[in-house]
């Protein structure tokens, strides 16, 4: 982890005992699919909820770092899969072993070697004994392929028991649609037990369509409201190499705003559709987030509260916080 270290800096943590959280990961869009469709990718981030395997939940142990969750298509049928946070992020079990820099041949390794140890359930070989086709590989060494920037507010132990109650007891079963049940969807989904009523669609900016970045600007725009949830912002970087670098995160009607290839032909076709766009997208589609935003690094570590109370409770991982306004939704910003 030291050298990982040494490329993401330096961020504010908070002295003491810390609590439980719960993050939004706005991830963002990457390759020739996100250039096409800029809103990226959603999920959340649970530091101290566990993976007893992909599809079931439990209390963290000590050491651990939790677990990221999202909806995912066509992944052996479920509709949610859970993978531990440095595998989601880097395809590594251990922290020494993240490289510092990666290009695609190294980064396929690394998600094979991780499939072969953890998600063969999930993605067995085909019949040459190779790393199957599929979306598989969604699900792990995220970091190389994109920059992400979470939203973290404080849970309790109880709203977390209560979330790996609900998911542990409900049919996990695939059902993906990229309009109305996409990752988006989902996040606004488990985010609802935590916080209920705090995300909710944007008929102006998105047409009514759930995206990462709206997660995120209710998130900021129910944090401004309920101060008490303590919000906080941070950036996991794209890991370095020769992989392209990811793209800004978009909304619907941003999209459309900021791209020539769709604003061009709009303007000609549909110049009043166009103008409704833009004013859509000035009105209420922007999100401004602090500058110096703090840099995940998941090396340092806090004690946390124990999600059951005992006296040999272990030490566990935090998220970073910052003391600087997390974000804010406002329509004279600039956009993130």
């Amino acid at each position: 982890m030291a050298v990982v270290g040494c490329l993401f800096g330096c961020f504010l943590v908070t002295a003491g005992t810390a609590h439980a959280s719960v993050a939004l990961l706005m991830e963002e869009p990457y390759g020739a699919f996100g250039a096409m469709n800029p809103t990226g990718h959603a999920a959340i981030y649970l530091n101290h909820v566990c993976a007893d395997s992909p599809t079931s939940l439990r209390a963290c142990h000590e050491g651990e770092y939790g677990v990221v969750i999202s909806r995912y298509h066509k992944v052996d049928g479920y509709d949610w899969i859970a993978v531990p946070l440095v595998g989601y992020l880097y395809a590594v079990d251990n922290l020494s072993d993240i490289p510092a820099a990666a290009d695609r041949k190294q980064v396929a390794a690394l998600q094979d070697a991780y499939r072969k140890a953890h998600l063969m359930d999930l993605a067995p070989d085909n019949k040459k004994g190779e790393a199957p086709k599929g979306e598989w590989n969604e699900l792990v060494g995220e970091s190389y392929i994109r920059t992400m920037h979470g939203f973290q507010v404080d849970s309790t132990a109880e709203q977390d028991q209560r979330f790996m109650a609900i998911f542990n007891d409900r049919k996990n079963v695939g059902h993906f649609n990229l309009l109305f049940h996409n990752c988006a969807d989902f996040s606004r989904m488990v985010l609802d037990i935590y916080m209920p009523h705090a995300v909710h669609r944007n008929f102006i900016a998105d047409f009514g369509l759930m995206t990462p970045k709206q997660v995120a600007r209710s998130l900021v725009a129910y944090s401004q409201k309920y101060p008490d949830v303590n919000m906080s912002a941070f950036v996991i970087p794209q890991v370095p190499g020769t992989i392209p670098r990811s793209h800004a995160v978009d909304g619907v009607t941003e999209s459309l705003v900021k791209s020539k290839k769709y604003l061009i032909p709009m303007t000609i076709l549909a110049p009043a559709v166009t103008g409704a766009a833009v004013v859509a997208y000035l009105a209420d589609g922007r999100l401004k987030l602090p500058k110096g935003t703090p840099v995940f690094n998941i090396g340092d570590q806090e004690t946390t509260e124990p999600l059951e109370p005992t006296p040999a409770e272990p030490a566990r991982r935090q998220l970073p916080t910052t003391q600087t306004p997390v974000a804010t939704v406002d329509p004279t910003g600039s956009p993130l």
